[in-house]
Formats: C-alpha cells, structure tokens, sequence
C-alpha cells in the first residue's frame, strides 16, 4: 500500500472516482476545513493508496507522518492572498525534511474558482514557485484546482496516480 501525505483544505473525492478509477469525478463534493486530519483510502487503476489528509494549523506536527510518506500533495489556498507567505514557508519546511527529499510533491493551487485581487500567475511569483521548483531535491509538478467546482480533479487524480509505485 503507498501514502501519501496532503497537507492543506478538504480532500473529498467523489465516490465514482473511488469506484471506477480515473473515468469520471462525477458531481463536485462539499468541501470543509481540515481541522485535525483525514484518512481516505482509495483505489486507482487497482492499486490502493491512502490519502492523509492535514490540516495547515497541524503543521508542527506533520513531521511525525512524513516516514512512510510516498508523495506529498501540498494545497495553497490561492483566494486568501494574505496566507500565501506562510504557505511557502511551510512549503520550504516539508521539503527541506530528510524523510521526504525523493518523495514527489504536487503544489495544488486551489479555489482558482473564487475572486481574488491577484491573478494566479501573479500568485505564483509572490509563492516563487520556479525558484522553489529549481532547488528542491523532489520532482515537484503544479497544478490548479477548484474542489468546490470539481476543475483540476482529474489532473490531481492523474498525478496520484503516476507517482504510485507497484
């Protein structure tokens, strides 16, 4: 069984992307805070992961699950513009620890659905993601998502997917 540790806002998949693979996210789910942390096993292309899911204010203690940790995927709450500098520094924090330094991480900016007064690349270079991308040691892909609207789930879905090992 692979792990994968996700730090960052509700990781509801819908329940026909649990049955039936990669095929369809079907009707976007309900979404809520993380407060405290989730468990969520799934099933894709028959090969079972579990999904555990942290909250951000849980930071100080996600060290203590990055050891069995195969990937990482790390949310940025891409409408609150105010968090993004903390976001990157917990970012910096996770892929500076030894456990994860060849674990895959995907940069998951969420919410692209929702107004806010900087346009997501503008975000991204506040976030520096392409110096961040330039010296980690893991293989770190972005994407954009909305789970509110379901937008970006399948490409997340994909990721997952291709970093599961047999």
């Amino acid at each position: 069984m692979n792990n994968s540790f996700f730090p960052g806002q509700s990781f509801c998949l819908p329940d026909p992307c649990l049955r039936d693979g990669l095929t369809d996210v079907g009707e976007p789910p309900a979404t809520l805070p993380t407060v405290g942390t989730n468990l969520t096993d799934l099933t894709l292309r028959k090969k079972k992961v579990t999904v555990r899911e942290l909250g951000g204010c849980m930071g100080p203690i996600w060290p203590s699950y990055y050891t069995d940790c195969s990937s990482v995927i790390f949310m940025v709450d891409s409408a609150n513009i105010h968090q993004v500098a903390s976001s990157c520094i917990q970012l910096l924090s996770v892929l500076s620890a030894e456990p994860l330094s060849s674990t895959s991480v995907l940069v998951l900016f969420n919410k692209t659905d929702l107004p806010c007064p900087m346009t997501l690349m503008e975000m991204k270079s506040f976030f520096r993601i392409d110096d961040i991308i330039a010296s980690a040691t893991q293989q770190i892909t972005v994407l954009e998502a909305s789970a509110r609207s379901g937008q970006g789930l399948m490409d997340v879905l994909r990721w997952l997917d291709s970093t599961i090992k047999e």
